[in-house]
């Protein structure tokens, strides 16, 4: 069987899908489309905490997906502007596990994973599958994945 690693950017999902849809991501169906037939070996989901109630259901139900939810505190800064991305991690922890799999599978329109999605395809082999808004996913990022599947329709919630 096929083994699979998930990473999710949370926070790029969420603010591209409501920037372009005014929708939300359904994490259900993108679960049973990108795991169906294959064997999970790690699933994580990368988001921001800001310590409100809403957000703490929103990750338990990630959690009862299947998800491990990696968290990291929401940074405020002087100027006002916010800092919170996990591109770093996210990296790390696709190269670390991405010799565990046959397929990387990565949710994110950031190009700054298009160097990811490339070391993984081309230095070690693996099939990498980016999940992305089309109008808000980086070209390069849709060229470096084996294959692009545009977050819309089906993919998100009524």
């Amino acid at each position: 069987m096929e083994k699979v690693a998930v990473f999710i950017d949370v926070q790029n999902v969420y603010y591209t899908c409501r920037q372009i849809y005014k929708r939300n991501f359904d994490y259900n169906k993108f679960w049973r489309q990108a795991t169906g037939g294959r064997e999970v070996v790690k699933a994580m989901a990368y988001a921001i905490d800001r310590g409100d109630r809403k957000q703490h259901e929103f990750q338990n139900i990630l959690r009862s997906i299947g998800f491990e939810v990696k968290l990291k505190p929401f940074t405020q800064r002087s100027d006002g502007s916010a800092k919170g991305d996990w591109d770093v991690g996210i990296t790390i922890d696709a190269m670390e596990y991405s010799n565990l799999v046959d397929t990387v599978v990565l949710v994110s329109g950031d190009g700054d994973f298009d160097i990811l999605a490339q070391k993984l395809r081309l230095d070690r082999g693996k099939r990498v599958e980016v999940y992305g808004v089309p109008d808000l996913t980086a070209a390069t990022l849709m060229n470096a994945a084996s294959e692009f599947t545009p977050i819309e329709g089906r993919l998100l919630l009524d």
